[in-house]
């Protein structure tokens, strides 16, 4: 191995040093510590839009998001950006990409092009040990549920028409907020082969035959649990730096802390793979 790794935190995610995304020798490494680490930043790599599409590509298929503005000359890159005198950011609250879609996402990665001096991180949470520091009873009720996730209560036309992100042109498209699927609450990861909480409270709108108080309940207390400390890891932006997550075992945050300061990021989601509920993988 040719560049070095340094974990984030005790709770998950790591930092990669030296590696060059730009050479296909090394991605077999780079893809081992994605699968082992479900988050990795990869520090200094100041690559051109089609650079990142060729690495991205390496993973999978390219999803070409529905709702983001994209890149001038690039639909397969989203354009994720808060100007100075904007004060809504894209992603504030906690959620997974795509789990609205039947074949949910494999990744997500960010390319930071400009980023405040102090601000705009980036919060992950691992739905590995969070879901392993549950009670037995409680992993064993979950292990036999599903969940039912959606798009259009997030990017629908009742959601965006009147939101500082769509009147700026960074989300549109509401007609295109169709999507409703459902998946197993814990999942037998098709990378790791661990099981992996998958709900989360952006898109999942409520457990396959439970009521709406009760589906409340249960993913407040969800939530809760899995944003704990102990659970997370943050990342902190430069440019140059691409930071690549796994939508089937982590959730993420941005922080909106840097208002009066420009962030610009180039987003590509690879595609991914119907999931498997972990009670029959096992």
């Amino acid at each position: 191995m040719t560049f070095e790794i340094k974990p984030l935190t005790g709770g998950g995610g790591a930092e990669i040093f030296g590696a060059d995304v730009t050479n296909p020798d090394q991605f077999g490494d780079i893809h081992q510590a994605f699968a082992d680490n479900g988050v990795i930043a990869i520090r200094d790599q100041h690559i051109s839009p089609d650079q990142q599409l060729a690495f991205a590509r390496r993973f999978g298929e390219i999803n070409v998001n529905r709702f983001f503005a994209n890149v001038d000359g690039h639909p397969e890159i989203a354009l994720v950006l808060k100007e100075k005198d904007q004060k809504k950011n894209i992603g504030g609250g906690w959620h997974t990409d795509h789990s609205y879609d039947m074949e949910p996402a494999m990744c997500s990665m960010l390319h930071a092009i400009e980023t405040p001096e102090v601000g705009g991180d980036t919060l992950f949470a691992s739905m590995y040990t969070s879901f392993e520091a549950l009670s037995d009873g409680l992993k064993d009720t979950l292990r036999g549920m599903h969940a039912w996730h959606s798009s259009r209560h997030v990017f629908g036309a009742k959601a965006r028409t009147d939101s500082e992100t769509a009147k700026t042109g960074r989300i549109g498209n509401t007609d295109a907020a169709k999507q409703d699927s459902i998946h197993p609450v814990v999942i037998r990861h098709p990378l790791s082969g661990r099981e992996a909480l998958y709900i989360n409270p952006g898109f999942t709108t409520h457990f396959n035959g439970w009521s709406d108080p009760e589906s409340k309940a249960l993913m407040a207390f969800l939530e809760n649990h899995c944003t704990q400390p102990e659970f997370t890891c943050r990342v902190r932006w430069r440019p140059g730096t691409i930071t690549i997550w796994d939508n089937r075992a982590t959730w993420h945050k941005a922080v909106n802390d840097y208002h009066g300061h420009r962030r610009l990021m180039h987003r590509i989601t690879v595609e991914g793979s119907e999931l498997a509920p972990a009670k029959l993988a096992a």
